[in-house]
């Protein structure tokens, strides 16, 4: 039983920062939309967004089979 009570903290650590993580990124998105770029630069922005976004899909994924298996 504690061992259980250790994963499931373990588990709420790191959910508690993959949802950071999605929130900085929303807050990143607000500052770029603050910003006045030509198109070629605001492009390169959401690129970079989509990247943030789908490395911390893979990583909550990550998580999610981590702690389904154990």
């Amino acid at each position: 039983m504690k061992q259980l009570e250790i994963q499931d903290k373990e588990w709420a650590s790191d959910w508690k920062i993959i949802v950071e993580v999605f929130n900085t990124i929303d807050h990143l998105k607000g500052l770029f939309e603050s910003f006045d770029v030509p198109y070629l630069r605001e492009i390169q922005q959401k690129v970079l967004i989509l990247n943030l976004e789908k490395y911390v899909w893979s990583l909550q994924n990550y998580i999610i089979e981590k702690y389904s298996r154990e």
